[in-house]
């Protein structure tokens, strides 16, 4: 091969590897992170300790209190709605609130993810019965003696948690991060083991592929940050603002972990090869004076032997009668 398409070909695969390495990454959060249940609660259990997030809760629960209220004989005054959400506000800081936000969050996400992964369920939107998690409330505020707990009732409501034609966008998006997943990650690492090995100067295409890597690092925590400011700005509703930020920063703190990874993975060949390298050459140029040394000494004996030498085809004793005849 022509060593111009080896080093073209080298670069382009070392190129394709330092884009497929950010993009593996997000597929892998996404498919890996995301998808799994168990770290879906663990990461969005401490939310139901941030204040904002709380707040956020606290407003639609006491407004479906009041509504509740409303539709009794009585009428709903002043007093009993500010009664309501102060009462709804201190709910928030219970045990029970806790219980119950990781029972409708394990709830809610293995209803998505069911859908997410039935293609028959196509067309029909994705629901969630609440009775399991109004049941975990209650048996917790029963727990901790509070009067007529046992009083709540445990209805089955169905609550639609993604609307047909949006749960239809996420199933299809969802089956091609399953796939990414798995191939970006193992493309990136061909196509740069490929790109080194094709490569004139192997070490510095180690070099270039640790600076891509770390390049592509940045520019996904870069991603993270633009991401942060979408959501919040376009999601409306009481997750609105700072409690949709909070949500946002307990989901992607993986995926900024990784981003960072890879900057110090990348940064960290990068350096690596580049020290071996500047190490190799000095020890190159040390050695090579030491072998020049002798061969210069006996250069120097071999021209001044060369001096003192009688030229080719004399002989030496007629150098020697001449003399004698110049002295006479």
């Amino acid at each position: 091969m022509f060593p111009r398409l080896r080093g073209g070909l080298s670069a382009v695969l070392i190129v394709l590897a330092c884009l497929l390495a950010p993009c593996g990454t997000l597929a892998g959060w996404a498919a890996y992170g995301l998808a799994d249940t168990g770290r879906y609660v663990a990461a969005t259990a401490p939310l139901a300790d941030d204040p904002d997030v709380r707040e956020a809760v606290a407003g639609p629960l006491g407004a479906g209190v009041v509504d509740e209220v409303a539709a009794g004989p009585g009428p709903v005054t002043g007093a009993v709605r500010l009664f309501v959400r102060d009462a709804a506000r201190s709910f928030t800081r219970t045990e029970a609130f806790r219980e119950g936000w990781v029972t409708a969050n394990r709830t809610v996400h293995r209803a998505v993810l069911r859908a997410l992964r039935d293609d028959s369920a196509a067309g029909r939107p994705v629901t969630v019965d609440l009775a399991p998690v109004t049941e975990r409330v209650r048996d917790r505020l029963a727990r901790d003696n509070v009067p007529f707990a046992r009083r709540i009732p445990v209805r089955h409501t169905e609550v639609t948690v993604l609307p047909a034609h949006d749960a239809d966008r996420l199933r299809k998006g969802y089956h091609v991060l399953d796939v990414a997943a798995f191939w970006l990650p193992l493309a990136a690492v061909a196509f740069a083991v490929t790109g080194i090995l094709l490569a004139a100067c192997r070490r510095r295409a180690v070099t270039a592929a640790g600076l891509g890597t770390a390049l592509g690092g940045a520019l996904l925590g870069l991603a993270v940050l633009v991401g942060r400011r979408l959501t919040v700005t376009d999601l409306p509703g009481p997750v609105d603002g700072p409690a949709a930020g909070a949500v946002y920063d307990a989901l992607t703190e993986t995926l900024r972990t990784a981003s960072w990874l890879l900057v110090a993975l990348g940064l960290t060949v990068a350096l690596t090869s580049w020290l071996t390298g500047r190490h190799g050459h000095r020890d190159g140029h040390r050695h090579g004076r030491r072998f020049e040394r002798p061969a210069g000494r006996r250069g120097d004996r071999a021209r001044r032997h060369a001096d003192h030498a009688p030229a080719a085809g004399t002989d030496p004793r007629e150098d020697d009668a001449k003399t004698a005849d110049a002295g006479a």
